[in-house]
């Protein structure tokens, strides 16, 4: 399954234990509006990808970007909130579209990488940050 993870600044974080109460109705919603940053840039790289530098004629059904997406928040067993961005499965050809982007990402025998996840998870990374704190610092102030 394709994995992308973004971490935290410690500053950040100290913020958030100041809230108390509040903070299980905050990180989930400053955790989305990052996440929803590097989903468009992974959706962007992905749709610049699929179907360029081949050989034949592309046979791309559009299946693999519409099935992109961002979770809600879920707190993980170790108690930390994540977001997860990946596809909805299985396609309808019954195969898998974690594999598809898998092979994208890294190539096989005779097909030569085509990265998308890494370069978007770099290109996003300020972006994602800055759009956490400012809806951190919007829910801070609605308090």
């Amino acid at each position: 399954m394709a994995k992308l993870q973004v971490k935290m600044p410690e500053d950040f974080l100290l913020k958030l234990s100041k809230l108390g109460d509040k903070t299980d109705e905050i990180i989930p919603k400053v955790l989305e509006s990052g996440g929803e940053i590097v989903l468009e840039k992974v959706r962007s790289n992905l749709q610049a990808i699929v179907g360029s530098g081949t050989k034949e004629k592309s046979r791309s059904t559009g299946e693999l970007i519409s099935s992109l997406g961002l979770s809600p928040a879920k707190v993980d067993w170790n108690g930390n909130f994540n977001v997860k961005i990946g596809f909805k499965e299985p396609r309808r050809s019954g195969e898998s579209n974690a594999k598809i982007a898998n092979i994208i990402e890294y190539g096989k025998s005779g097909q030569p990488p085509k990265p998308f996840l890494k370069p978007a998870r770099r290109a996003s990374r300020k972006a994602c940050i800055d759009a956490m704190k400012k809806m951190f610092e919007q829910e801070v102030e609605n308090l």
